[in-house]
Parts: C-alpha cells; structure tokens; sequence
C-alpha cells in the first residue's frame, strides 16, 4: 500500500470538507443514501415523461435513461434526494450513474453530458442546502460516477479477446468531462462507484488526478468495487484486495464495496477490504440479491439488522443501500448503527512493503523469498518470442508467458522493442490477450520498453498494479520527472536505471550517486512511495577480454549494499542474462554463472530480477568444478577463468581439470 495517510494527505492541509468528514467518520458511522433507481421506478414513467419539452424530438427512445430526469423531472429527483436526507443520510449521490458520454451515447446525447453533471449535481446540493437549513446538521453531495457500458478489461467479442470497443484515453476523456460538471455544480466528494472492471475505475481516477493537477481544487475521492459473487472477484477477475491494491494510489478517503450482493453475501469481501486498507471503509450493499422477477425482498429491518452486526463487529465506516434500498431502509439502517463506534483504521498494512497485483494481490516485504520476474516474452532477448510476435503467432506467444508463470515467475516481464514491430500495437494486444488468460494475469505484469510511449500503452492495458521497467536521468531531470509523474498516475511502482546525462554508472561510487539523486526526485518531487522504487544498478557483461570489465559482477554487489543502506524502502532488481552474455550458446555456463550471482547478490540486498524462470540450478546443485569456475570468475580471481571456462565446456567435467593451466605465482 502507499505509505499510511491521515485521511486528507495527499491532498494538501486536512480543511474544509476533508476536515469536516475526517472528523466525523472518527466520531461516527456515517450514512449514505439508497438507490436512485428502484425509487424512480415507483414513479412509473412512461416515453414522454422521460422526453419532456426539452427532448421531445429527439430521434431515439429515451425511456431508462434516469440521468436525463435531472432535465425533464427535476422536482421526482429532488424529492427522492431530500426523502433520503430526511432519513438520516449525510451522503446523497447525484444522479449521474451513466453520466459519461460513453453511457449517453447509446441514446444520442453525448452533447448534453457536462450540463446533465453539473445540474444533477446542483440539484443535490439544493437538497443537501435545504435539509441543513432545517436540521442545523451538514450533509454531503457525492458526485456518483459510475463504471460506464463498456470495459477496458474484457473483450465483447468471444472471437477477438484482444479487441476491446473503446480506449484508455477515450475513456478518460470521458470521464474528464463528467467529472468537470460534477465539480463545477458543486459536488462535495467524487465517488468511482459499482466497479466491475478495475481499469475501467483507474481510468476515472486518471482523469479525476488531471483535473486535480490542472484546474481544481482536491475533493476526497471514494472508491467502491463490487464483487459479482461469492467467488469474491469483480466481474474482470480481481480478487478484492487485488482491487484494493490497484487503486489506492490515489489514496481514497474511503474505500469499499456495493451492488450485486446483500450484506450477507458481501460481509466476508468487506472484512477483506477492511485488512487491506488504510483507508475509511463504505459498505451499501443490495437489499439482497435479486427474486425470480428481478425485485428486492429484504425488508428494511433486515438490511438494518445485518449490517448493524457490520457496525457491531466494527467494519465499517460509512454504511448506506444500492438496489432495492429504500428511505425506509436507510432510516432503518441509521437507527440500527448509531450506537455503534466507527471502524478504526489500521495505522499500518503491510508497512515497509511494496505492494503489486494482477488478479491477485502480492506483497514483497521484507521476508519476501527472491522475486522471480520472467524473461522470456521479450522480443529483444528471445528469438522465439520475437518470431512468434513477428508472424503473428500469439497464442502460441501466450504460451511462453503461462510457462513462465507455471515455472515459477512472480512478475511477467512484457517487451516489445524491435525495429520491425509497432511497439504500441504489439504490447496493446499482447497484454489484452493477457488478460483474457487468467492462469497469466494473475501475476503482476512489468511492462518494459526503452520508448515510453510504448510503456504508456502497456499501462492503459492493465487493470492490476505492475512495474515500469524503465526510466532514468539520462535525458535530464525535466524528462525523469514528467515520466515519473505520469507513472505515478497509473499507481505502477518503477524501476531506475542507474544512467544520467553523462552515461551509464560503471563503477561503484557512479551507482550510487545516480541512484540517490533519482530517489531523492522521486520521493520529495513527485511523491513516489519509496517502497514503489526498484533500482537497477547495472548488471554488466564480465568475461569480455578487457580487463575493466572484470569487476563489473563486484561493482554491482557492493553498489547494492550501500544503496539498500542509505535509500531505505527501494528495491534492488537488475536483468541476469547480461552477466554471461560472453558465453552465448553455452547455456549450462550461463546458468550457473547465474545462479552464483544471485548467491551472492541476494545476500547483499538484491530482491528481485529478471531471469528465465525454472532455468536456474541451486547453488549447491552446481558441478563443483564449475561452480569454482564461476566464483573465480564472479570475484576476478584468476585472469585465466575465461579460458579456464571456454575449455570446461569443451571437454566436460570429467576431463577439465581445475587447476589448469597453472598461475604464474
């Protein structure tokens, strides 16, 4: 998780509304509404009340569309808004569930999306002015954006898996425009709500933080998931805490789920979200899960009674209805949890640790084993990979990334650079048939690349949180910094290559001074979270026949001692193969080289690398006589290991003989 905030860091002095709020949700659990939609249906609109004057030409059907009552029956949603403050909610949502161009494009009003956003939420907060006229108690405008009729993360086509009906950028875009007019009628709160695709809620949260960064003033941000059964998964195969993971970058004030399941059904996910999160818990479930007619039957006193054992046993902090929930519910559900103290939020989850996902959440902590990151589907390092990509082969390519996970890699190392590939296309649809393959996407992904602009389009695939592998100094600050900010939108962590404008760092003090400066940006510039920092302080070629190579294994060791020492939270990662790349063709040498690397590299602090996952012997595995090779050559021993090695391949342990030919002493 990101380093533990007071719930308003992040977003400059805890005042105004962040103030107000934090000090309520310790005071109290607080209340949201219930639904908009089973309310609007008591109303029975037909055709032409949904047209109204305003749309009574309009070419397509317009019945369903209850964002648009905000236009044509104003005083029904205003109603429905103050029924719910009457009943005790502190939080009334807009209504904007399908307040993007993206949702009203299917009915032919795209045009109207910033004005419907910004009326729904001024109509709200007319609601909200009047009941604390009336009660002298301050109530909330949650500007409610929801997930949209499309996703990033699944294919509408069973034929195509890569193909996806609308983009990262289109929907930002989108939801860039919804969220200007929930701000500008004067919405207290954002709340990503019902997400079933964790992109589809990254993207929303990438555009509510451009709009932060450009033109107004930070607003708390909520996030609710939801959890489709009791698989405990979203719709695109998250596991909850995977999904906690995968959006707390932004660090949400609350953070929880609705939709889909009644309190009962959504407890365990809720105890879930709760151990994962430093943030204030919200929980608005159904009114049970749908009957045979697609109706709610819970009555209010049995929504109010579960989730008052939710406030008893502490869970949550904001409590409230989705579908089928009424005014007479959220009464019942008030009443029921006022006696009860506010969930306390843990000081700390998972602390000094980097925090990655997929489809399931991964924690490297300190007692985190060596992290495997695979290798093999990069088109630079491996022929077959690259010839699959090449022809077009990608299922058989999706093949070499399900054996690496099955081999034993914990991170998937995705690259795409080579002169006769389109790098964007190819990482765009390689990593959307990853999703598409849940024995792959469950780990995380590193989407790597020397062209940042293909590493962008590696991270609007990606639901889970991945590594950037890389960027460094060696176009500038400016440049490191602008890189470094937009990563930090798509929450990914970042690996740092120990390179500035004057080259790469060869020798020990190099590394260090190169990798110290890119911490000290990162952290006190652009408000990286240590933990989120992997360096690599440049794995080079030993056993080149220059002599100033031949230290490069070592320089590499003691750089990452000290870097671990004096940059606390980083994590050291470094790419294997170019160890050996001497000896290509020599894979037994390459391999336990390796592994004699790693031996040593581990101890002094290394965490992670990329290395062809499965291939690597056990130290004590390695052929004595080769395992000495391998040592001799690691710490420059013997200026005659080279050849020494070259001949041991040639005739094999039985003949080689180690101490052949002889030193001159």
């Amino acid at each position: 998780m990101p380093p533990t905030l007071s719930q308003g860091q992040g977003h400059g002095e805890i005042n105004g509304v962040f103030a107000e709020i934090t000090a309520a949700l310790k005071e109290r659990i607080m209340i949201f509404d219930g639904a908009m939609g089973s309310m609007i249906q008591g109303y029975k609109f037909d055709e032409k009340a949904f047209r109204g004057e305003e749309f009574r030409d309009h070419p397509k059907d317009l019945r369903g569309n209850n964002d648009l009552l905000t236009f044509t029956q104003p005083d029904a949603i205003y109603a429905i808004h103050k029924a719910y403050l009457d009943a005790g909610a502190d939080f009334i949502e807009t209504n904007t569930f399908s307040g993007t161009s993206i949702a009203q494009s299917d009915y032919g009003l795209e045009h109207v999306v910033y004005r419907l956003n910004k009326q729904a939420a001024e109509l709200a907060k007319k609601a909200v002015n009047a009941s604390m006229a009336e009660t002298g108690v301050r109530r909330y405008v949650a500007g409610a954006i929801g997930p949209t009729n499309r996703t990033l993360s699944i294919s509408p086509s069973v034929e195509r898996p890569d193909f996806r009906n609308i983009t990262f950028d289109e929907m930002v875009a989108s939801y860039e425009e919804q969220t200007r007019g929930l701000l500008d009628g004067g919405a207290d709160v954002l709340l990503v709500e019902t997400i079933f695709d964790t992109l589809n809620a990254r993207a929303a949260l990438y555009a509510i933080q451009n709009l932060f960064e450009k033109d107004y003033e930070k607003v708390p941000v909520f996030i609710s998931g939801t959890i489709v059964d009791k698989s405990g998964r979203t719709l695109s195969g998250q596991m909850g805490e995977a999904f906690v993971v995968s959006v707390s970058h932004v660090n949400p004030m609350c953070l929880g789920l609705n939709c889909a399941l009644g309190a009962n059904e959504m407890r365990p996910f809720i105890e879930a979200i709760g151990l994962a999160t430093p943030s204030y818990v919200i929980c608005y479930p159904n009114a049970g899960l749908p009957n045979t007619f697609g109706g709610y039957d819970e009555t209010p006193e049995m929504t109010a009674d579960q989730l008052g054992s939710f406030a008893r046993d502490g869970l949550v902090n904001i409590v409230g209805g989705c579908c089928g929930t009424t005014p007479a519910h959220i009464k019942a559900i008030a009443d029921t949890v006022r006696q009860y103290k506010p969930r306390i939020p843990p000081t700390e989850v998972h602390p000094n640790s980097m925090m990655l996902s997929g489809l399931e959440p991964m924690v490297v902590s300190k007692h985190t084993l060596f992290v495997n990151i695979g290798e093999r589907c990069n088109v630079s390092g491996s022929k077959r990979f690259a010839k699959l990509i090449k022809q077009n082969k990608y299922d058989e390519a999706l093949n070499v990334a399900k054996d690496q996970v099955a081999a034993g890699a914990q991170v998937l190392d995705i690259n795409m650079d080579e002169g006769m590939l389109d790098g964007v296309q190819a990482m765009t649809k390689f990593v959307n048939l990853i999703t598409s393959e849940p024995d792959i996407c469950k780990v995380p992904l590193c989407i790597d690349s020397s062209k940042f602009h293909v590493i962008e389009a590696g991270l609007k695939c990606n639901q889970g949180k991945c590594i950037v592998n890389s960027i460094s100094l060696k176009e500038g600050e400016e440049d490191f910094l602008a890189k470094a900010q937009v990563i930090k939108k798509h929450g990914a962590a970042v690996v740092v290559m120990a390179f500035d404008e004057t080259g790469q760092a060869v020798e020990v003090d190099r590394k260090i001074e190169i990798c110290s400066r890119s911490f000290n940006l990162l952290v006190h510039k652009v408000g990286f979270d240590p933990n989120d920092i992997i360096f690599d302080p440049n794995i080079l070629t030993i056993a080149t026949g220059m002599e100033e190579h031949n230290e490069y294994g070592i320089n590499f060791i003691e750089a990452t001692k000290i870097i671990k020492k004096s940059l606390p939270g980083c994590r050291i990662s470094g790419g294997l193969s170019n160890l050996s790349f001497s000896f290509r063709g020599k894979d037994v040498i390459r391999e336990a080289m390796h592994s004699v690397f790693l031996y040593h590299a581990i101890k002094a602090g290394m965490d992670m690398g990329i290395v062809n996952a499965g291939n690597l012997p056990l130290y004590v595995d390695i052929e004595p006589k080769l395992l000495q090779l391998c040592e001799d050559l690691l710490w420059n021993r013997d200026p005659l290991t080279t050849e020494k090695i070259l001949e041991y391949a040639e005739v094999g342990p039985t003949t080689f003989d180690v101490s052949y030919p002889l030193l001159a002493v």
